[in-house]
C-alpha cells in the first residue's frame, strides 16, 4: 500500500484543527536547526560564490506559515552575506515548494501575496526588491522531480521520516501500529529495509538533480537508540495504539482494522543515516547534529512556575489542556492516515480519548522527540 493510497498529507485548511494552526512544535524544531542552515549557506557561498539565480527546493513543504518563513530566512541570510561581501546585485531566487499531490497547496498560495508584498517593501538593493519566484511542485521526493543539475540548494524539514509506502511483512505486528519494543524482530527488519530503499532513492535522485557543490539541509525525527527493540522512541504511537485497542474492545473499531494498520513512518538512528549516505556515494556528510524537543514544548506556558515545569519536577496531576494541545499537534499529521484506514466517524472520539491518555502520561513523564539535522554537499 503506497503513501498516496493511504492519503499521507497534513490536515488541510486553516481552521483550529488544521496543520497550519497546529505546527508550532515544528516551528520550534526549525528554530533549533537554524544555525546549521545559516552556517551551510555561508559555507556554500564561500566555496561557490553567488549564482545569478539561486535555485532551491523545499521537499515535503506541507502548508501553513512555517514554509514561507524558512524561504524568507534563507533569502535573508543570502542577502546578509551579499552585504558583507559588497555584492552590488542580489541574486534572484527560484523556489520550488514540493509535497505529495494531496498537500494543501492552496493554503500556501493564499499566503503568497502578503509574502511578496513584504519582499517588495524590503529596502534591498537591486531596484529596491528581493526577486523571488515561487512554484508549487506536487510529487514524491522518492524519485526524480527536477532536470539534471537544476538545483543549488535543497531543504527539508520533518518530512523524511515518512516512508514511500507501508513496509511489506508487518502482518505479525497485530496491536502495534508502529515499531514498538513488543514488536516481533521481523517488524524492525521490514521497516529498516523500506527506509534503506527510500533514503537511498532520495539521495540518488537529488544527486542527479543538484549541481556540483550544492548543499542539502535535512531535519527529521530520528531514533536515539541504535537497536529499536531496546527503547520506545515513538511512545506517542504506542499510546495511540492503546486508544485504538480500547475502541476495539468497546466495539467501535474492528479488530481486523487495527491488526492491519501501521504508520508509514521510520525514525532512523545515526549509524543508519551515515551508512546509507556513505554507500550511496553522491554526497559528503558535512554535519550531523541532533536536538531534543519535549512533546509539549509548543504548549503556551501561562506562568513562571509552569514554564519551569518543562525541566523541573514531574507533574503529578493530569493537565487535560496540555494533553489536548499535544493531541492536536499529533492529530494534524496523523488524522488523514487514520481516517483513510478506519473511517472518519471514529476520529473525534479517538482524539478526545488520546488527549486524556496523553494528559495522564505527561503528568508523570517528560518525553522528548529525538530530532536529527544533517548537512550534505554534492560531490
Amino acid at each position: 500500500m503506497g503513501v498516496q493510497e493511504v492519503d499521507v498529507h497534513m490536515t488541510a485548511g486553516d481552521d483550529v484543527r488544521s496543520y497550519a494552526n497546529n505546527s508550532a512544535h515544528q516551528k520550534i524544531g526549525i528554530s533549533k536547526a537554524r544555525h546549521v542552515l545559516d552556517e551551510t549557506l555561508k559555507e556554500m557561498v564561500a566555496d561557490s560564490g553567488f549564482p545569478k539565480c539561486f535555485k532551491m527546493a523545499d521537499l515535503g513543504c506541507s502548508s501553513g506559515p512555517n514554509t514561507l518563513s524558512v524561504v524568507a530566512q534563507i533569502m535573508g541570510t543570502i542577502e546578509g552575506l551579499c552585504e558583507l561581501k559588497n555584492v552590488d546585485e542580489l541574486p534572484e531566487f527560484q523556489v520550488f515548494l514540493n509535497d505529495l499531490p494531496g498537500n494543501d497547496f492552496n493554503n500556501l498560495f493564499k499566503l503568497l501575496p502578503d509574502f511578496y508584498k513584504k519582499l517588495n517593501d524590503h529596502p534591498a538593493k537591486n531596484k529596491g526588491q528581493l526577486r523571488c519566484f515561487i512554484s508549487g511542485l506536487p510529487g514524491s521526493f522518492y524519485g526524480r522531480l527536477f532536470p539534471t543539475n537544476a538545483l543549488n540548494f535543497v531543504y527539508s524539514s520533518f518530512s523524511l521520516q515518512w516512508l514511500s509506502k507501508i513496509p511489506d511483512g508487518l502482518e505479525k505486528n497485530k496491536q502495534n501500529i508502529h515499531m514498538a519494543m513488543a514488536s516481533p524482530p521481523e517488524i524492525f527488519d521490514a521497516y529498516a529495509r523500506q527506509y534503506q530503499r527510500d533514503f537511498t532513492t532520495f539521495l540518488t535522485s537529488r544527486g542527479e538533480e543538484m549541481s556540483c557543490g550544492g548543499r542539502m539541509v535535512l531535519t527529521f525525527v530520528g531514533r536515539s537508540a541504535e537497536d529499536p527493540s531496546t527503547k520506545d522512541d515513538c511512545t506517542h504511537f504506542k499510546l495511540l495504539a492503546s486508544v485504538l485497542l480500547e475502541m476495539v474492545n468497546e466495539g467501535h473499531v474492528k479488530e481486523t482494522d487495527l491488526h492491519s494498520f501501521n504508520m508509514p513512518i521510520y525514525t532512523p538512528c545515526k549509524q543508519e543515516v551515515e551508512a546509507l549516505i556513505h554507500n550511496e556515494g553522491s554526497f559528503n556528510l558535512d554535519k550531523f547534529e541532533h536536538f531534543l524537543v519535549p512533546w509539549d514544548a509548543h504548549v503556551e506556558q501561562e506562568n513562571t512556575e509552569d514554564r519551569a515545569s518543562v525541566i523541573g519536577p514531574k507533574r503529578s496531576v493530569p493537565d487535560y489542556r496540555r494533553g489536548k494541545l499535544v493531541s492536536d499537534f499529533i492529530r494534524a499529521y496523523t488524522e488523514p492516515v487514520l481516517a483513510s484506514h478506519f473511517g472518519s466517524s471514529i476520529i473525534d472520539d479517538l482524539y478526545v480519548r488520546y488527549a486524556k491518555k496523553l494528559a495522564e502520561y505527561l503528568s508523570t513523564e517528560k518525553p522528548l522527540f529525538f530530532n536529527v539535522i544533517i548537512c550534505l554537499s554534492k560531490k
